[in-house]
């Protein structure tokens, strides 16, 4: 094994963690939940080190480590970050801590809760991390079983159901995606899982690239979600408990959409732009129109919820539209505005979550008509929550504002027509929103309501980081751009590159 042991550390101390969780008694509940959350604070503190150290402009990834796993089938454990990946890291390393401690309140099966929420850490980390496709499989699959569990276990009163649900439909993508891994590594010559170069080293004709990339897209389709592959989320989100809903909404959905960028564009870029109309490509096509839907189909289904937790989950199938919308337009503003949309999606729905979590604590439902005035009761909750739907909104200021615009101006230039209807879906947005903060918070107060305690030390400790980033980056979002803007325009000029040498190749065979 060769190379920098950051990111190995930053994946497998969350493991080492959930072996001394369960190294622990069972009734030492606090003392589980505190080593828990130890061990989930070693890793965001190594994400601070990535971003200190890691050079933008450097081609290529970083902080590698290499070594040999399963010699007799070229299987390595390759793992490495660039600038499309290291914004997902610290996305996940920061909301992992913030759950852990948002999970104070779980008191049913503590040692199992930590223990599966760690191995569950270790999984999302190394996703983002692997470079070796054998690798990236597992880590992939190691995330079903914990939140497998965590819901099926922790869940609401439809538990099972909603755990089946997920367990399925993920499952679905992991067959398709592990049937293009095999084909691709035997196309390879020589055999190999390297993502790196699997897309100058797999020689496959054009027709089953595009079966390829269809496989690949469904898989990743699924996680993110879109339509019609989306109807697991809304049971998933409704029925975990809040920590977990959080982690789907602020995680796993963007490993969907990074599944996209890092594989079908970076492995298959010849049928990623494969010509198909107006001098666009089938796969563009596909993403955007899919990603508008989803931005117009999720909004008008969270406006008819009742459910404050189903509101915001259907609002996560609307604002993933955005980045799908910004990936299909490949510009430097669409694509940059899709990867700062992922994170900043991630920050705010999490704060969605955690607001819906803290009220549910409370008074037991979510049910968004059954409250009022809670603006008199709760004013620091309201405050945060007000925070929260205007940032979810877009609103100038706030870092959601940034990314969707940015999306919009990048996609404008190739699909107008579509960009007209997703930006429409922002009146749809704010409707939804507004209507609840106004059922919700203002008007007289309801009366069985009146002596709900205000949001706590804790909670806030959970909320206020999440705000503070929001703000920030609604103000000043350069840093993160300059994070990723490099290794997306080196993205996109490979993916040209290797389907120009790719066309060159089919024309050499005829």
């Amino acid at each position: 094994m060769n190379g920098d042991p950051l990111l190995t550390l930053m994946i497998f101390i969350p493991l080492l963690g959930m072996a001394v969780v369960l190294a622990l008694p069972s009734r030492a509940h606090d003392l589980i939940r505190w080593t828990a959350t130890a061990f989930s604070a070693p890793p965001l503190f190594l994400a601070g080190v990535l971003l200190w150290r890691f050079q933008p402009k450097v081609e290529g990834f970083q902080f590698v480590q290499h070594g040999t796993w399963i010699p007799a089938f070229n299987i390595e454990y390759f793992v490495g970050v660039d600038g499309i990946s290291i914004t997902m890291i610290v996305l996940t390393a920061l909301l992992c801590l913030i759950c852990m401690v948002a999970s104070f309140g779980i008191d049913k099966g503590v040692k199992g809760y930590y223990a599966l929420f760690l191995l569950l850490e270790t999984g999302m980390l190394g996703v983002f991390c692997a470079l070796d496709f054998f690798l990236f499989f597992v880590f992939w699959e190691l995330m079903l079983l914990p939140m497998y569990f965590l819901i099926g276990i922790w869940g609401g009163p439809r538990r099972e159901y909603a755990a089946i649900k997920f367990f399925l439909y993920t499952l679905l993508g992991s067959v398709l995606m592990l049937v293009t891994i095999l084909y691709l590594y035997f196309a390879s010559d020589p055999h190999s899982f390297d993502m790196t170069r699997l897309s100058q080293t797999a020689h496959i004709p054009m027709n089953v690239q595009l079966v390829l990339w269809t496989a690949l897209f469904i898989g990743f389709a699924i996680k993110i979600p879109a339509f019609p592959f989306h109807t697991w989320l809304p049971d998933a989100h409704v029925e975990a408990p809040t920590a977990i809903s959080v982690i789907l909404a602020g995680v796993l959905l963007k490993m969907g959409t990074y599944g996209i960028l890092r594989v079908n564009y970076g492995i298959l870029p010849a049928a990623t732009l494969a010509p198909a109309w107006h001098g666009k490509s089938l796969a563009f096509w596909l993403l955007a129109a899919l990603g508008t839907f989803n931005i117009v189909y999720g909004a008008v289904c969270a406006m008819a919820q009742a459910d404050m937790k189903k509101l915001v989950a259907y609002s996560s199938i609307s604002h993933m539209g955005y980045v799908m919308l910004g990936m299909a337009a490949f510009t430097p503003q669409g694509i940059n505005g899709a990867v700062l949309q992922m994170f900043n999606h991630g920050t705010v729905t999490a704060m969605l979550f955690l607001l819906v979590g803290v009220i549910y604590d409370r008074a037991h439902h979510r049910e968004i008509a059954g409250f009022g005035g809670l603006a008199s009761i709760m004013p620091v909750y309201t405050g945060v929550t007000g925070l929260a739907f205007f940032a979810a909104m877009g609103l100038p200021g706030l870092s959601a504002f940034i990314s969707e615009a940015l999306v919009l101006l990048g996609a404008w230039q190739a699909y107008p027509g579509l960009t007209v209807v997703g930006a429409s879906a922002v009146i749809l947005t704010a409707g939804y929103l507004l209507w609840t903060l106004q059922r919700m918070f203002l008007g007289p107060p309801n009366e069985k309501y009146l002596s709900l305690p205000e949001i706590n030390a804790r909670e806030l400790f959970t909320l206020v980081p999440l705000g503070a980033i929001v703000i920030f980056l609604g103000i000043y979002p350069t840093p993160i751009l300059e994070l990723q803007g490099p290794a997306l325009v080196r993205l996109n000029g490979q993916v040209q590159e290797a389907a120009r040498a790719a066309g060159d190749r089919v024309a050499d065979a005829r």
